[in-house]
């Protein structure tokens, strides 16, 4: 019975100590090319490949080969010998830096004797990526490859084509590998190039040996912190990229180093309870006997800054300067004031010492413009829910906590962009009046536009006004209803010829003929009177 019970419980721990990968043989193969024959050399792949060698070491890795400077035949042999010790291997990693080209789809690794005089003889001087796959595939429970290969290949531009049709591309093509628990890494996203730097070691490998052996970090996850370090070092022109899937569970390359067995004490639990008992006691005599019994480490660190911010609020240190300025000018004043051993006691609420740390803090990074004043209100609130979207962090908003208070410490620069009023643009850390010169104005678009004057309409004479008026009256036939205001129109005009237009436009009223109206007209030029209906309104 006391063996089997060691048996189950030897079944037991192996069932909880994390991941499979745990317990596995780790193999790795890494291959430097700098040394090309028939174009320039490479600096690079040499250093990275030492780098990666030493990386694999270091992670406790059962086997690593490193081999520089292949020649055809000599890196076909490394892969034969490789396949070997990949066969009963849990992991299995190869690592390339150097020349590769893509043919018609397929990705090729240039071994450093390759001439490629002819498109054809990519088939004989070089490695297709199938070829390295196939290595690792005995591998049971990881197979990965990186690929820092992706660079302007001078060797595809004097490449002659024996078919008009066969393309040879830009930086490697992608890859969908067919077997499971497969990434392939490359340097650079498909159909682009990647830099070497201006570094001892590329951009992509200095960011793998970074992150990728940290223990217990899944690789999908490492391979995201190495493409994020890599945009932000190549300004956004390398995007490093990984194909294949992996399952659920996290899969390390190093695994995380397993707890031991029984309930664990933490080490700094008591530095820290004492820390937030002398917090809460909020005074300098409660920070000198903490710095008494904990001298060294990182809680001391942070109550010699408690006892700095005291002192500077006893020191009775204002600060007017604008928004821009005003976070550095604060530190540089904490700074400057006596350390721990000065004699000056002073008072303060602990949960307005982090408020005004954190204020402070949120100033640094661009997410606060008002004073820091302790008072956690909106404003504080608000610019800590600016930090949060701006970090990807999910801090509480509703109290400044020590967590939030290191979280914003741990950002180097300005988070928050720079907001500008209407009226102001944005220059560098700060907001300038924008100032139009005369004749322009402010637009909707926070761009100066041209007044558009408005001229005054210029009146016409009243004599032209009323002329047009005239014609379109005297043109209008005359109704039943309008004879009498045609009359009175007409009238007021004493000439003969008004008059026998008024005769002839009411005739039909007073029984008159054509003939009434012209022999009337004839004796009103003759005698200067009008004879008839309208007698008396013609005067000459």
């Amino acid at each position: 019975m006391r063996v089997v019970g060691a048996i189950l419980l030897a079944i037991s721990l192996s069932l909880l100590s994390g991941h499979p990968a745990a317990a596995g043989k780790r193999v790795a193969l890494v291959i430097g090319n700098s040394d090309y024959q028939t174009v320039a050399r490479l600096s690079n792949p040499a250093n990275d490949a030492a780098a990666m060698t030493d990386t694999f070491k270091a992670a406790g890795f059962d086997i690593v080969e490193s081999r520089r400077d292949l020649k055809t035949s000599e890196m076909r042999r490394a892969l034969r010998d490789f396949s070997d010790a990949a066969r009963d291997a849990d992991v299995a990693v190869i690592y390339y830096a150097g020349h590769g080209i893509e043919v018609d789809g397929t990705n090729y690794l240039i071994p450093v004797d390759a001439v490629l005089e002819r498109d054809i003889d990519i088939y004989d001087e070089a490695f297709a990526l199938d070829r390295i796959l196939v290595t690792i595939e005995p591998a049971r429970q990881l197979r990965l490859v990186i690929l820092d290969a992706c660079r302007d290949n001078p060797l595809a531009k004097s490449m002659k084509r024996t078919i008009g049709t066969r393309a040879v591309g830009r930086g490697l093509a992608k890859v969908e590998p067919n077997s499971p628990n497969t990434l392939i890494a490359f340097a650079s996203k498909a159909g682009s190039t990647a830099s070497d730097g201006d570094s001892r070691n590329s951009p992509f490998t200095t960011a793998l040996v970074k992150h990728i052996a940290k223990p217990g970090l899944d690789l999908r996850r490492a391979f995201g912190f190495v493409r994020d370090d890599v945009l932000k070092n190549t300004g956004n022109r390398q995007e490093p990229y990984v194909y294949g899937s992996l399952g659920g569970d996290d899969v390390p390359l190093v695994p995380a180093k397993p707890a031991a067995a029984g309930p664990q004490s933490d080490p700094t639990a008591s530095v820290r309870r004492d820390y937030e008992l002398a917090l809460q006691t909020g005074d300098r005599e409660g920070w000198e006997a903490f710095l008494r019994g904990h001298p060294d480490g990182y809680y001391a660190d942070l109550a010699k800054v408690q006892l700095r911010k005291m002192a500077a609020e006893r020191s009775g240190v204002v600060i007017a300067k604008p928004a821009a300025e005003a976070a550095k000018a604060e530190q540089q004043a904490v700074a400057s004031l006596p350390s721990a051993d000065g004699p000056a006691p002073g008072a303060a609420l602990s949960t307005t010492d982090i408020a005004r740390s954190m204020q402070l803090e949120l100033r640094r990074v661009g997410c606060l413009s008002a004073a820091a004043n302790g008072d956690w209100s909106a404003p504080s609130r608000r610019a800590l829910e600016l930090f949060n979207q701006n970090a990807g962090t999910k801090f509480d908003l509703k109290v400044a906590s020590l967590e939030a208070l290191e979280g914003v410490k741990a950002k180097p620069s300005r988070i928050c962009p720079v907001i500008c009023e209407r009226g102001f643009r944005r220059d560098g850390e700060h907001c300038t009046r924008i100032v139009c010169r005369t004749g322009y104005e402010l637009g909707d678009d926070a761009s100066c536009e041209k007044i558009e004057v408005k001229r005054p309409r210029q009146e016409e004479p009243k004599a032209q006004r009323e002329r047009p008026e005239a014609a379109k009256m005297a043109s209008r036939p005359a109704g039943p209803q309008s004879t009498q205001s045609a009359i009175t129109r007409l009238g007021n005009s004493p000439t003969c010829t008004n008059s026998r237009l008024a005769c002839e436009q009411s005739r039909s009223k007073f029984g008159l003929s054509t003939a009434s109206c012209a022999s009337a007209f004839a004796t009103c030029m003759q005698t200067g009177k009008w004879k008839g209906a309208y007698e008396g309104l013609a005067r000459r």
